[in-house]
């Protein structure tokens, strides 16, 4: 299970929950634009753009879990369970295999316009990697300062829907997602009025009553209604620190707490990591379950122009700070 944020304060800035019951060796991964993409179906496009995000490198191949581009078009794929489905090579249509998707519309657009007209002509083919590693059922956030789409293959074909939250969890479908909102159009952050009767004498006994019934529990539906009011909601400053540390105050009130998601015996779901990367800068930000200071790594740190993909593995020892 997963979360994933689109949120603009001056700049924009983009990132996820991933929520699991492990880690896959995944680590920061920057990509130069001179590295040789490969894709199954697919010649590689001409222009070659720079991009960073998470990824697990297979074979020396990054497969990346969210991704933002040198010109700030950002992706994420999410977890979307018994409802993905893909489909056989159709001709008149972009084959692509799930994997591949993030990488290919990073390459190819720079911008949320040309990432629509793109993925509405995609269709995701039933391919996986390689032996051992078998397709993962997804669904798609992309995003940049304009907007948010949400992508999701289903047996008619990739589905491509306009997100005006800029929140994306897992199940159930988007449109689903969406109309639930409406069972909470009464939740605010605002000192509650009574509405219940004129003939009941009620007030408030603590702060926070506004939003009595925002739902509380790890389920990807009721993730999806908190982190959009938190996102509506949050404030912040507006320094760089300031709106960084407000992205990840959003994606803390979605976590993961190892052992209240219970798989089977020990085993449990966990928020593995947390991203946030200021898209217009290209320096993505994150934290891990364990070690819960911010690290940064810069896109525009690499050579650019180079052709192998840089790697930082994700820092995984607590770092404290003591005051005296």
């Amino acid at each position: 299970m997963c979360t994933s944020i689109s949120w603009t304060k001056g700049a924009h800035y983009f990132g996820r929950n991933l929520d699991l019951e492990g880690s896959f060796g995944e680590g920061v991964t920057a990509v130069p634009r001179n590295y040789a993409w490969k894709f199954k179906k697919m010649a590689t496009p001409r222009i070659g753009r720079a991009m960073i995000g998470m990824a697990t490198v297979q074979a020396g191949v990054p497969l990346f879990y969210d991704a933002v581009n040198e010109n700030g078009l950002s992706m994420s794929g999410l977890n979307f369970p018994k409802n993905a489905v893909y489909l056989k090579p159709n001709s008149k249509k972009y084959n692509l295999a799930p994997y591949e998707l993030i990488p290919y519309v990073l390459l190819t657009c720079k911008n949320l316009t040309e990432a629509k007209e793109l993925v509405r002509e995609v269709n995701l083919i039933d391919e996986p990697f390689g032996k051992g590693l078998p397709l993962t059922p997804l669904h798609f956030m992309i995003s940049d300062k304009t907007g948010s789409l949400v992508a999701e293959p289903t047996a008619d074909g990739l589905k491509v829907y306009e997100n005006p939250v800029g929140v994306l969890t897992n199940n159930p479908h988007f449109p689903m997602q969406l109309q639930r909102l409406n069972d909470f159009l009464n939740l605010t952050p605002y000192e509650p009025v009574n509405r219940f009767s004129e003939n009941v004498d009620l007030a408030s006994y603590s702060r926070g009553m506004g939003a009595i019934g925002l739902p509380g529990d790890s389920s990807s539906a009721s993730r999806f209604v908190r982190a959009v009011f938190a996102r509506a909601n949050i404030v912040s400053g507006e320094s760089e620190e300031e709106k960084v540390g407000a992205f990840f105050h959003m994606l803390e009130n979605v976590a993961m707490v190892r052992g209240c998601v219970r798989l089977k015996e020990n085993v449990y779901e966990e928020t593995v990591y947390s991203s946030c990367c200021n898209t217009d800068t290209g320096v993505y930000y994150y934290t891990t379950y364990q070690e819960r200071s911010i690290h940064a790594v810069d896109l525009h740190r690499i050579d650019l122009e180079g052709t192998m993909p840089a790697f930082y593995p994700l820092a995984s020892t607590q770092t404290i700070k003591f005051e005296n």
